[in-house]
């Protein structure tokens, strides 16, 4: 097993403090008509990323795909600049954000094109993506294209034997994800449902994890959605039920906002914030590493040997 960083592929004991869902260069304005979700400032990404890395981050899951901004060359820059394992993605986000270019895609055509990015490289690059994600539903329903294109997830994930980590939009539709990774035989401890800390339902989530998924927690700091007290008791809730094995955290930033320098929460907001009220709470060390650093070691191994690992 290894985990396919861009700078190459590594042994999963290498991964170290793991942040599972952020983006460190994006664009999203072209639907939303909203510069801040721009995120594109090299310097001002990287320079965030020192607190992160100050706090004892080592490594970050890059879910930023194609039609949403990704740069391979920033993510490069940051990665070297900062001496962070940097894990980058192919797939579409979700309808409305998937490209002209592929929102004609069947299944097949999405399953090709994963395929080839994976085994040949991002954008024209040598540089190989480690997960398939974000790969999203919308509100309560698959779009028609959304269904193409979870479908060509699944068969690329089968065949690769990548990560898919998913985006559900506000946490909904997580059990059915789960049911149609079951329908076509795609394994789940290979799978990350995202976004399951702005489900209010604690039984869903439970369900969700007793499918043996990984559930991502993923927007902390983000009290807009949901307030950080509240994430809190459904996380306790989740561990008081023993999951802690399959539970991830992170920030989800997107927006110049999020920035500390602009006022925002910052990368470094689970590691500053998040992890001391954990342990207040009773969370043990334990616990807290197996959030941090052994789950997302397991939860982005690809389950296939390679010749040696670059570390």
């Amino acid at each position: 097993m290894y985990i396919q960083t861009i700078l190459g592929p590594i042994s999963p004991e290498s991964l170290g403090v793991c942040a599972c869902h952020e983006h460190l260069s994006i664009d999203l304005s072209r639907i939303k008509g909203d510069l801040d979700t721009a995120l594109q400032d090299v310097s001002l990404v990287t320079e965030d990323l020192r607190s992160f890395k100050e706090y004892g981050g080592k490594s970050i899951i890059e879910v930023t795909n194609y039609g949403m901004g990704r740069d391979v060359s920033a993510l490069l820059h940051i990665s070297k600049s900062l001496n962070l394992h940097i894990v980058a993605s192919t797939g579409c986000y979700k309808d409305p954000f998937i490209p002209e270019d592929k929102f004609h895609f069947t299944r097949d055509d999405f399953y090709k094109w994963m395929v080839d990015e994976i085994t040949n490289g991002l954008d024209g690059t040598n540089v190989l993506p480690g997960v398939i994600g974000e790969i999203g539903s919308s509100y309560n329903t698959f779009e028609p294209i959304e269904t193409e294109l979870f479908y060509g997830a699944i068969e690329a994930a089968k065949e690769t034997k990548l990560p898919l980590s998913t985006h559900t939009t506000l946490g909904t539709m997580a059990i059915e994800q789960i049911n149609l990774f079951v329908k076509e035989g795609l394994s789940l401890d290979q799978v990350i449902i995202g976004h399951q800390d702005l489900n209010p339902n604690d039984a869903i989530v439970l369900d969700v994890l007793s499918s043996g998924a990984f559930v991502a927690l993923d927007t902390i700091g983000k009290e807009n959605y949901r307030k950080d007290a509240d994430r809190l008791t459904s996380l306790l809730a989740f561990l008081e039920h023993g999951y802690e094995d399959q539970l991830l955290l992170s920030s989800d930033l997107t927006r110049n906002s999020h920035m500390r320098v602009n006022g925002g929460q910052g990368y470094d907001v689970v590691l500053r914030s998040f992890v001391p009220t954990l342990r207040h709470f009773g969370v043990t060390e334990e616990q807290i590493q197996k959030l941090l650093v052994t789950n997302p070691q397991k939860a982005f191994s690809i389950r296939k040997e390679v010749n040696s690992y670059a570390i």
